[in-house]
């Protein structure tokens, strides 16, 4: 895949912009949603790996990227979910294998509550609880402001300690400080409010094919907490080996691996063969 494949695009509906990236021309449609720190381009290897068997589509969330932010200071993660039905109305995708990495999981899991036929599965990565706005929101909102306060490069510098394993090379650090330099504040603003007053465990209703994963070094989403939630909702889990919180920056391969194996399952039951 040449560089420029899963280049930025924009789309503009209205006053309303989006940007996202894509690449594939044939099999089912795959949409991706990233987490807080990060952006549609964190997703560029596994969207390589996967080019050939689905047609992908990774948008840069609301705030992000060149996408509008959303119009309210404290959103939910169904605004963000409807906003992201508004991008798959525009570019005529009626059914998709959604996945969410990190704050993402809340996004798709709100997605789900709205719009259950138009998935086909759901798979979370690393998925991001929420706070549900009990005693450690008020905690986690300061420090997340905080850190923003010293400024984006400041924040993007620190983030590769923290969301890649102590394995991860330099060109993968870089890369998510990269990613992470696009950020803007009053959009990781927005998404530090949805994460602290939003309750993953409250979003019940999911597909039946949903698959919960996590890098075995996450120290963010801990592989004990994304373990717990998958046993509490009786879904399969597994760990990805040599993967920090940002598995797919950092086992790229190993993460397109899993999606393919999704994406198998959900051509060989709309063919009506076995998989």
């Amino acid at each position: 895949m040449s560089k420029d494949v899963f280049g930025r695009q924009e789309l503009n509906l209205g006053d309303l912009r989006f940007s996202y990236r894509a690449c594939g021309h044939q099999g089912p449609q795959l949409v991706l949603l990233h987490g807080i720190s990060s952006g549609a381009a964190s997703w560029s290897a596994c969207a390589q790996a996967l080019e050939g068997k689905a047609r992908v589509l990774a948008w840069d969330a609301p705030g992000y990227g060149s996408s509008s932010p959303l119009p309210d200071k404290a959103p939910n993660a169904t605004a963000y979910a409807q906003r992201l039905a508004l991008l798959l109305d525009a570019l005529d995708i009626e059914s998709c294998v959604l996945v969410g990495h990190s704050l993402g999981v809340l996004m798709a899991a709100a997605f789900a509550q709205l719009h259950a036929a138009r998935l086909r599965a759901l798979m979370l990565f690393s998925p991001a609880l929420g706070y549900g706005g009990g005693e450690r929101a008020q905690a986690v909102r300061t420090s997340r402001l905080a850190g923003l306060s010293l400024g984006i490069p400041a924040m993007a510098n620190k983030l590769p300690t923290r969301l890649l394993s102590a394995n991860a090379t330099a060109e993968q650090q870089q890369q998510l400080r990269q990613v992470a330099l696009g950020l803007h504040a009053d959009g990781y603003t927005q998404a530090v409010e949805m994460l602290c007053a939003e309750d993953l465990f409250a979003y019940k209703d999911l597909p039946p094919l949903t698959q919960v994963h996590c890098g075995e070094h996450d120290i963010v989403t801990t592989p004990e907490q994304s373990r717990a939630y998958a046993l509490q909702q009786g879904l399969p889990f597994s760990l990805i080996a040599g993967a920090g919180h940002v598995c797919q920056v950092e086992q790229p391969a190993a993460v397109a691996s899993l999606i393919a194996q999704v994406l198998a399952q959900v051509e060989s039951s709309s063919s009506g063969t076995a998989p």
